[in-house]
């Protein structure tokens, strides 16, 4: 590691996503999942929440090469089996209202060379049986937060050029230190300004409560019904405590949830999506009466049909968010093949569940009233990207006036 003043700025790091990110207090539990060559940031994510007066902390060490092994060789009633254990634990930590804190550091091809009906049953798997965490952590019941950390794999793919492993590592740490305002004097504060301005533009679109949304670009003539009383959110969100955190680490994004029955026309992908492993690419997708009816795909269309066919849910959408084409991540010229940083630099949208919070008494209401109030139910939530310089989008009401939203991927409101 040659990047200047590292330690210094991996402590700040840890400090703002315990403090700012998963806002650990006092009596809190925290659960982090981390790679296990991240154990030092592990640690000090660790020594910071105990400072902050966590009460417990769990580590949860994951590595990627010892998955793909389980995925290539595990036998197939083991891998689409999730042990009764796993399920109590996440049971567990639920019932203590434990704080979920992921650190993202994966090379997005770790398992291009799985079959993708092996790796799509395994998925499945896991996310059916942990649906309650995930209805949870959708709902806002729990703190949550997704953050990044840099790999050799992951940093070989985003930086290409450069000569040696060590600088690619240490750009890429470079670029998350960037995005995450770590450089500033007092990144927390620095976030806080931030928020604000994001929150801002929410307030507007919460006022202006839009009937449709009507998207306009190369590849792309898309109408999206919106439920009645949607919410549009920003960066900060509350749980079920009335506890402050930010859900994403980095953020530019205002969303919410689109009516799932009302979704026509054509959309195109204009970023790489890096899914379970597999990174797909120019995908075109075709929507009538809020089913995916069509879809297509230059690299991992297999992988991508399965995430449609093989899960609950997944022809509609529960996602729909707005980012402007010059946030510092498009302007950076990066693709970082990882959705937390990729969708943060482009419009995107979300096949599969919608967040609880997104509807007005949604986080109060049954999985069959959300549904009922537009809000797609599913076992899955994948976000993808459809932003750029040439995006416009109109807000339509319902008494069909056309307001400018954004105007070539800038907000025009």
């Amino acid at each position: 590691m040659t990047l200047a003043n590292f330690d210094q700025l991996l402590e700040k790091y840890a400090k703002l996503l315990i403090a700012k990110g998963v806002n650990v207090q006092k009596g809190h539990t925290l659960c982090l999942t981390i790679d296990v060559r991240q154990y030092e940031l592990a640690r000090l994510l660790t020594k910071e929440a105990y400072a902050k007066g966590a009460s417990e902390v769990i580590v949860d060490f994951t590595d990627e090469a010892i998955t793909r092994e389980r995925y290539l060789h595990a036998a197939e009633e083991r891998l689409t089996t999730v042990p009764q254990y796993l399920v109590d634990k996440s049971n567990y930590f639920l019932d203590k209202k434990a704080s979920r804190l992921v650190v993202l550091s994966n090379n997005p091809s770790a398992y291009a060379s799985v079959d993708s009906t092996r790796l799509a049953a395994a998925t499945k798997a896991i996310n059916t049986a942990l649906e309650k965490q995930r209805i949870a952590t959708q709902a806002n019941k729990i703190s949550w937060n997704l953050a990044a950390a840099s790999s050799p794999e992951w940093a070989a793919m985003v930086f290409p050029d450069l000569e040696t492993r060590e600088e690619q590592v240490d750009a890429l740490w470079d670029a998350i230190f960037k995005m995450n305002r770590i450089y500033e004097a007092d990144p927390v504060k620095a976030w806080d300004e931030h928020e604000a301005k994001l929150t801002e533009k929410a307030k507007i679109l919460n006022d202006m409560q839009f009937d449709a949304l009507h998207y306009l670009a190369p590849g792309t003539d898309l109408t999206l019904g919106m439920p009645k009383n949607h919410i549009w959110e920003a960066a900060g969100s509350f749980n079920a405590q009335g506890e402050k955190f930010i859900a994403n680490m980095p953020t530019e994004e205002i969303f919410t949830a689109p009516d799932y029955r009302r979704a026509d026309g054509v959309v195109t992908s204009t970023k790489p999506l890096s899914y379970a492993g597999v990174v797909i690419e120019n995908m075109t997708f075709t929507f009538k009466n809020g089913q995916i009816v069509d879809v297509k795909a230059e690299k991992g269309e297999e992988t991508l049909k399965r995430l449609i066919e093989e899960n609950d849910g997944a022809r509609s959408l529960g996602e729909v968010a707005l980012v402007p084409h010059k946030t510092p991540i498009s302007l950076s010229g990066l693709t970082f093949f990882n959705t937390l940083f990729d969708e943060n630099a482009s419009n995107h949208l979300a096949i599969g569940s919608a967040y609880a919070h997104s509807v007005e008494g949604g986080v109060d209401m049954t999985q069959d009233e959300l549904k009922t109030a537009g809000l797609n139910r599913s076992t899955t939530h994948v976000d993808f990207m459809i932003g750029s310089e040439q995006m416009d989008i109109d807000g339509i009401t319902a008494d069909g006036q056309r307001v400018p939203i954004f105007r070539g991927g800038e907000w025009a409101i």
